[in-house]
């Protein structure tokens, strides 16, 4: 049994009082592809952070070949040891493959940067490796295999051979996975090892030996892949104790007429997707990052332009990439990101609730000042919005009571559709409560109601969950799924597979 390359023990990262991670574990073996899988939230990206040097850990140990990982400040030490090749591109796209490879560490000739030598040195680092691109092209032109080759040849040349890479197949075809998994076994065989990160499990199975499983920011387990079959893997992922309480649904009526009717709706992201909520149901929406989930969603409520399809909210056309017209067709919106796209920093919780409804609040573009305080405080009331009152900055609430002036304001206008995206993200579980009651709320009113997220505690209040994956619906799951069955579509496995 060789020393381990990379190994962390009992690793805590806490932020305030969340834990992001309460026990990390890691153990890699010199030369082999090890595969870190685990649900959104399960602390993958927290693990990798302190991995690759970019925070510190408040409890645990990180080692490299037996010995302690370098002082944070020390980068060099760091890239000597490991680099990260991420989803997003870290290079610079302007520039060519050959400056991209050596910035700030260019060969110099009486002080001024060689340029021949740096192309020489560029294409012996590139033939070292094997890597098939043109020292000379500019990096923006790359495909998206052959820039993560270029990023990973550049970790290689400081002398690093860890390689965490994080979801390296988000954004390729088939053809380019197949290439970029043979690239991975010839670097295995030159030495180089990865850690390697994945929501697709069919791909830890074609190019990994070794699979660690973190659930709820804790290790769950390490085993061979070979010794651990997909449904193993995934009860491993999923844990099955909020499985057994069944939330009671009442059911949806098939008689409720159908408000939202979409057909063959189509986009850069989705495509030929077929769906329909009635009055007072409650549909999830489902899929990994990149799935589609979440530009559906968002095309309802005018933020995107669907390509072909067509969309009707209670028999009218939805109107696409019009925000107030969708607004005024009767769609409420809760967005992904509260901060970015939820609120108004700079203004009262009052203001911020009622944004949608100023047009009931005066005339002639007058808000009455006491109509708008005293809607505004019925909002606060109906959604138990922890506060002084409306004229406090939204800037002062904690992460839950804001997002409940969010949905405040998505239901301020009476909505016909209710779109939620990850809705109970980043709030502590009893404004999750709250928040999810209102969903309850909502379908008694009559409202349709899409939820997207991925927490799985959102889906259980749906009364069907659609699973979108590289833009089609592949499963519906009627309520009472259990939670391995879920997971298993939204990763795209069959579970008797």
């Amino acid at each position: 049994m060789s020393a381990p390359l990379v190994e962390a023990q009992g690793v805590v990262k806490r932020y305030g009082p969340t834990a992001a991670l309460a026990d990390g574990r890691l153990t890699v073996l010199p030369g082999e592809s090890h595969a870190l899988v685990g649900r959104n939230g399960a602390g993958k990206s927290t693990l990798v952070t302190i991995l690759t040097g970019l925070q510190a850990p408040d409890e645990g140990t990180v080692r490299f070949d037996g010995e302690p990982a370098p002082p944070l400040a020390d980068r060099d030490a760091w890239r000597s040891k490991v680099a990260c090749v991420y989803q997003k591109p870290t290079v610079v796209p302007e520039l060519t493959v050959a400056e991209n490879l050596f910035i700030n560490r260019q060969p110099l000739r009486r002080g001024f940067i060689s340029w021949r030598g740096l192309r020489t040195r560029a294409a012996e680092l590139l033939d070292t490796w094997d890597v098939r691109v043109d020292p000379e092209a500019r990096t923006a032109d790359l495909k998206v295999e052959d820039r993560q080759m270029v990023e990973i040849a550049r970790a290689l040349s400081f002398g690093a051979r860890f390689i965490v890479l994080d979801e390296p197949t988000a954004q390729l075809d088939k053809r380019e996975i197949e290439r970029l998994f043979g690239r991975m076994r010839a670097l295995q065989d030159s030495g180089v090892t990865f850690l390697f990160i994945s929501h697709h499990l069919q791909e830890v199975y074609e190019v990994c030996q070794t699979v660690t499983v973190l659930r709820d920011a804790r290790w769950i387990t390490t085993a061979p892949v070979a010794d651990m079959p997909r449904a193993a893997l995934i009860e491993a992922m999923a844990g099955e104790t909020i499985a057994e309480q069944a939330i009671q649904l009442r059911e949806v009526e098939d008689t409720a007429p159908v408000l939202l009717d979409v057909r063959d709706l189509t986009s850069d992201a989705y495509e030929n997707v077929d769906l329909t909520v009635r009055r007072g149901e409650v549909v999830g929406l489902a899929g990994i990052s990149g799935s589609g989930k979440i530009e559906l969603a968002e095309s309802f409520t005018g933020l995107h332009t669907p390509t072909n399809g067509t969309a009707r909210l209670d028999g009218r056309p939805l109107p696409f990439g019009d925000v107030q017209a969708s607004l005024r067709a009767g769609v409420g919106f809760v967005p992904r990101d509260r901060h970015a796209q939820g609120l108004v920093f700079g203004m009262t919780i009052g203001d911020n609730a009622t944004l949608s409804v100023l047009d009931r609040l005066g005339r002639y573009g007058f808000v009455g000042t006491d109509r708008k305080r005293g809607f505004a405080t019925e909002l606060i009331d109906r959604l138990d919005i922890h506060t002084e009152g409306p004229d406090q900055p939204v800037s002062d609430l904690s992460g839950g009571n804001a997002q409940k002036v969010v949905m405040a304001r998505a239901l301020a206008s009476d909505p016909r559709l209710l779109v939620l995206i990850n809705p109970t993200a980043g709030v502590d579980v009893k404004s999750k409560e709250s928040l999810l009651s209102r969903v309850d709320t909502a379908r008694e009113d009559g409202t349709a109601v899409l939820v997207v997220s991925d927490e799985l505690d959102d889906l259980r209040r749906c009364d069907r969950v659609l699973v979108l994956f590289h833009g089609r619906v592949v499963a519906e799951h009627p309520a009472g799924w259990r939670d391995h069955e879920l997971i298993a579509s939204i990763e795209g496995v069959d579970h008797h597979g």
